[in-house]
């Protein structure tokens, strides 16, 4: 009878532990692009076995994430700041729609730079040279999509004005390859690896600058962007162009339990993480808790907020 007793209260001790592991998932992006790995590392990096456990998903990207966290579908996500902005407070792409209060801020991680890949020898030279041209923008659901179409109409080009598709970057890779595509849209942290084998592929590509009175206007009117270079040599043989960027943000919602995401920010920024992140992306090391805080846009989720005030990065 003792036996059994113990028995009983094993299975019970074990039904407690599984009770308390907590399972945490972020939404990122398509495989080929600068979410899909980075979110990966970052899972790897902040998993706590026994206690947190942290998966990364590919998906369509920063509005597919954001509805997914207000849905309930994933527990967090990455998100373009712009996005982010426009969800949480019911503006830009989500003005007169159905808007999600209650997103929260764990981490801003990057800059993420918008990238208009051409075929060599083209002739495009600006957005507005590709009026007529057979352009991808990224697939519906994607930050990409709502960037390309703000970019294109500041340099007076429409979606009537080129043929557009909407396919991600390693599709378009491809098809730029095969002859039956002239350039695509990519917001994300460089390098890209779709766009990285494409470069070392032969292919033959050529980056597009955003730059100018247009872009200077465009950046008035959305703050959220900012002036980036993508330097020489980031891609192979490609030289290096001016372009905008906006921030990377790791979102999550207000629901999400605050010791579960103070555990987790607090290791996103142990030394073991750290160096984790350094070593795995490019994009890894600008990943800090200085640059954390920065470009907030909305409100921080209150375990996040309780780690960066213990840290002295946020007031």
């Amino acid at each position: 009878m003792k036996r059994i007793v113990v028995v009983a209260l094993g299975a019970l001790a074990l039904a407690g532990a599984a009770q308390a592991q907590q399972f945490f998932r972020i939404g990122t992006g398509g495989t080929a692009g600068t979410y899909y790995p980075v979110g990966g590392m970052i899972a790897n990096a902040v998993t706590q076995p026994g206690k947190i456990v942290v998966t990364a998903q590919s998906s369509n990207g920063s509005v597919a994430n954001v509805n997914g966290i207000a849905g309930g579908a994933i527990e967090s996500g990455f998100s373009q700041a712009d996005v982010a902005t426009w969800a949480q407070k019911g503006t830009g792409m989500f003005e007169g729609k159905p808007h999600v209060p209650g997103l929260r801020l764990i981490a801003n991680l990057y800059p993420e730079s918008v990238h208009i890949v051409v075929r060599k020898g083209l002739g495009v030279k600006s957005p507005a040279d590709l009026k007529g041209k057979r352009v991808a923008l990224d697939e519906p659901g994607s930050g990409t999509l709502i960037n390309a179409r703000m970019i294109l109409a500041a340099y007076g080009v429409q979606e009537k004005d080129i043929k557009p598709e909407y396919i991600k970057p390693n599709q378009a890779g491809d098809k730029l390859k095969d002859g039956s595509l002239d350039a695509f849209f990519f917001t994300g942290g460089a390098p890209a690896g779709a766009i990285a084998e494409l470069a070392s592929s032969g292919g033959g590509i050529e980056l597009v600058p955003i730059d100018g009175p247009q872009a200077d206007g465009l950046r008035q009117a959305s703050p959220f962007f900012a002036p980036d270079t993508i330097p020489a040599g980031t891609y192979k043989d490609v030289a290096a162009v001016k372009t905008l960027a906006v921030g990377a943000q790791w979102v999550t919602s207000d629901k999400a339990d605050a010791n579960t995401v103070y555990e987790i920010t607090k290791a996103l920024f142990s030394d073991a993480a750290q160096k984790m992140l350094g070593a795995g992306h490019a994009k890894g090391k600008l990943i800090t808790k200085e640059n954390a805080v920065k470009g907030a846009g909305i409100p921080f989720h209150p375990g996040a907020q309780k780690y960066y005030r213990e840290a002295g990065v946020l007031k």
